[in-house]
């Protein structure tokens, strides 16, 4: 191997390890920090054999096409997390393949991992939300239905799709995006009076008990 090809190894290690750390501090799933890094390494031992050996291009396009769609079918993963696994697959493709010229490569490289370190960070449009919401009555009026979202989750609808409307079980299925408004603050006085009286603290927290169903 030559040097720039070491270069591009060692580049391709350490972002992938990078990724990886950024990916786990968030999310904090081991088992696909695992699968990362190993089709990170495989896809850069492909492409390097790739490069230097003697094959049609069709080949070595329909044999990443072949990994590009594999998938592991023993959990689904969400959208962020098939970002990831995009990009480790870019960083070994990069990696692997003999360049040009040794900047275009790095700077590809790290473009991947700057995009996804601050795509990924927490306060980007942290107030966001995307769930998938059974109701227990059928609604069809959008106007009532985002109004009874709105009041079941606490934020701002933006958007909605009716995925089932179901008039015999008096159900609705529907997918919402939402926007969380912030939490109002007690005033300090209040805060510093239920701390001081303990009486005060328990009725608390035995309305909240009562208000979702639980037992002292």
């Amino acid at each position: 191997m030559t040097t720039t090809a070491l270069i591009l190894a060692a580049t391709d290690l350490v972002a992938a390890v990078l990724l990886s750390a950024i990916y786990f501090q968030r999310h904090r799933r081991r088992d696909l920090v695992v699968a990362f890094l190993g089709v990170n390494v495989g896809v850069l031992a492909v492409a390097t054999v790739l490069g230097t050996a003697e094959v049609a291009l069709g080949l070595g396009l329909g044999l990443f096409g072949v990994l590009s769609i594999i998938r592991l079918r023993s959990s689904e993963i969400t959208q962020r997390e098939v970002a990831y696994y995009f990009a480790a697959l870019a960083i070994g493709l990069i990696c692997g393949l003999p360049p040009v010229d040794l900047s275009i490569p790095l700077l590809l490289v790290g473009l991947i991992v700057a995009v996804l370190a601050v795509a990924d960070h927490p306060r980007v449009l942290s107030r966001a939300r995307h769930q998938t919401v059974h109701l227990d009555r059928a609604i069809a009026d959008e106007t009532e239905l985002r109004a009874e979202l709105g009041r079941l989750l606490g934020g701002e609808v933006t958007g909605v799709t009716v995925q089932q409307l179901d008039l015999v079980d008096d159900t609705t299925l529907v997918d919402v995006r939402y926007r969380v408004l912030a939490a109002p603050t007690a005033p300090a006085a209040v805060r510093e009076a239920v701390d001081a009286t303990p009486g005060q603290r328990r009725t608390t927290d035995a309305s909240f008990a009562d208000l979702i169903g639980g037992t002292r």
